[in-house]
């Protein structure tokens, strides 16, 4: 199947999306149990006790302890408006930051960071200049800042202009909200429907329904995550097996003995790493072990890891090389690993 589908649907009773490009699963988004904080929550919550060992703070919540790690200069008892950043590891509060975003489709809006800006993906000068015309249109408090995303570009401008409004008056609403007010949800984190919307490109058909995962083969494609394996071209291969600790890795050349066989399994495996880790819902310390590689070659797979990852949506840094030869990264927990989503 050629083309870009997007399904809206259900999974062991949670709301669930999936992107289908030309017949493989490229995104999968699944909704948390109830029980847990969504990233993108924005809550008033109460300065609690201070970890002076981990330099931070934790804060109290009606849904559970924060843990702010820039803590500097408040106190305990007080109150302040915080948005969860990440999902937590087991046992361990969720992260959060006094730096809110506001994100839709076509506009951000940055409390603190002042500024009217397009996204630098938007390079048709012609477009840029009327989406400028457009900024200064648009009445922008002080000290808040309105960044118009990458899908404005082909967005009618009436639409563009509606949606920065409706964040900026969102925003102004939560920035007026009694700071001294107790611990409150003021706003929930998107939905995985709601984050389909707002940052996938447009599909080319969609399919929507209790039964849309079934009907549309995206269960079968699901199952196959089941395994650890990913097969790469010519015979090569990778496990890719969560711990407690950090996500492994493993790339194996497989029956292939020619020279270039590792080299060419790593580029592959890199290539095709993103996407395993985005629809597996894999984050935090990932370590990678290689097929055999010689030192002159990691600049290659360095400069493959950079392009593979450009247009990744999660935010991964290659940290370097281990004394071992391992490849280690660190990726954002926006998201919860596949097997608890399902639980």
């Amino acid at each position: 199947m050629k083309g870009t589908l997007a399904v809206f649907g259900e999974m062991a009773g949670h709301g669930a999306s999936a992107r289908i490009v030309d017949g493989q699963l490229d995104d999968l988004l699944i909704d948390p149990p109830e029980t847990c904080m969504r990233p993108g929550a924005i809550y008033r919550a109460k300065a609690g006790r201070l970890m002076k060992g981990q330099g931070g703070m934790i804060l109290e919540t009606p849904d559970g302890p924060l843990f702010l790690r820039q803590a500097k200069g408040i106190g305990a008892g007080e109150t302040l408006l915080v948005q969860v950043t990440t999902h937590a590891e087991d046992g361990k509060a969720n992260p959060c930051t006094t730096r809110l975003l506001f994100k839709s489709r076509f506009a951000m809006v940055t409390p603190g960071a002042a500024g009217k800006n397009i996204s630098k993906a938007i390079r048709d000068e012609e477009r840029r200049v009327e989406l400028r015309d457009l900024l200064e249109g648009l009445d922008v408090p002080d000290g808040v800042g309105l960044v118009l995303r990458t899908a404005a570009e082909e967005a009618d401008d009436d639409v563009v202009a509606d949606d920065a409004r409706a964040m900026l008056d969102l925003a102004t609403a939560i920035l007026c909200e009694d700071a001294g007010g107790p611990p409150e949800k003021l706003l929930e984190g998107p939905s995985s429907e709601e984050i389909a919307f707002r940052d996938w490109p447009t599909p080319d058909s969609t399919e929507s329904g209790p039964e849309a995962f079934a009907e549309t083969g995206v269960l079968d494609l699901v199952d196959a995550l089941g395994s650890p394996r990913k097969m790469l071209a010519n015979g090569a291969y990778m496990f890719i097996e969560p711990t407690r600790a950090l996500v492994s890795v493993d790339i194996n050349t497989g029956p292939d003995t020619t020279p270039a066989a590792s080299l060419k399994a790593n580029i592959d495996a890199v290539r095709a790493l993103p996407r395993e880790l985005r629809i597996r819902g894999l984050g935090g310390q990932i370590v990678i072990d290689p097929a055999p590689l010689s030192k002159r070659d990691r600049k290659q797979i360095e400069s493959v890891f950079k392009t593979a990852f450009r247009n990744d949506p999660i935010e991964t840094t290659l940290v370097g090389w281990t004394p071992l030869g391992h490849l280690e990264l660190i990726r954002k927990r926006e998201r919860l690993p596949l097997t608890e989503c399902l639980k």
